[in-house]
């Protein structure tokens, strides 16, 4: 394993849970994304980690929701995005066959962030998969310090699980702990994706970040 990747199992560590991921899994997704992110899974599974505050994930699981999410938001080449991770609340990590752009969903406010990338050669998607996870933060993945505190009230995070508020913030709700609850990701995921139409933050010059 390399270095680059250590540091990242070293800044978000404990892992709580580790998913085997089938050679059909592998083989299925070995044409749209990079060979050395199918190689972390195969190392290491689809992984929860930071006490479940982020998660490798199976694509598949999440496809219905987030494609018909991406189609009705006008997001060019919607079924191109593939969902390789998420955060313990309602955030989401997009990569997009061939261009490695990536697209990183905030469902709690129904916002995107997109980041154009040129891969060129197998060392600059390499490059792409090293920067995603040197990135990864429990910071990032956190909504007003509440993780912890959501953790201690209501449990870990199963695998098919994320903290979600109830009710949501696009219902109304304030976005408190007391409004938290543990939720199947799926299902709320899918709740959100009724409520409010993606759009983009609107960000400056993110792709030269």
């Amino acid at each position: 394993m390399d270095e680059r990747f250590q540091y990242f199992l070293a800044n978000m560590r404990p892992r709580s849970f580790r998913r085997e991921v089938p050679l059909s899994g592998i083989e299925k997704y070995q044409e749209h994304l990079p060979d050395l992110l199918l190689k972390h899974w195969k190392d290491l599974g689809w992984s929860g980690y930071g006490d479940g505050i982020f998660w490798t994930v199976n694509p598949d699981e999440y496809h219905e929701v987030i494609q018909a999410w991406l189609e009705e938001s006008g997001i060019e080449n919607a079924d191109t995005y593939h969902v390789i991770a998420r955060g313990g609340f309602e955030n989401l990590y997009l990569w997009q066959s061939h261009t490695g752009n990536r697209l990183n969903v905030n469902a709690l406010y129904a916002r995107y962030l997109l980041r154009e990338q040129s891969i060129t050669s197998r060392g600059a998607e390499d490059r792409k998969v090293h920067a995603f996870f040197a990135t990864v933060d429990r910071k990032n993945n956190d909504v007003d310090d509440l993780f912890e505190q959501a953790r201690k009230k209501l449990g870990p995070l199963q695998p098919d699980e994320m903290y979600g508020f109830v009710p949501a913030i696009a219902l109304g709700g304030p976005g408190t702990l007391n409004t938290l609850q543990k939720v199947k990701s799926i299902e709320h995921l899918t709740l959100l994706s009724q409520l409010s139409p993606l759009t983009d933050w609107g960000f400056p010059n993110i792709n030269d970040l």
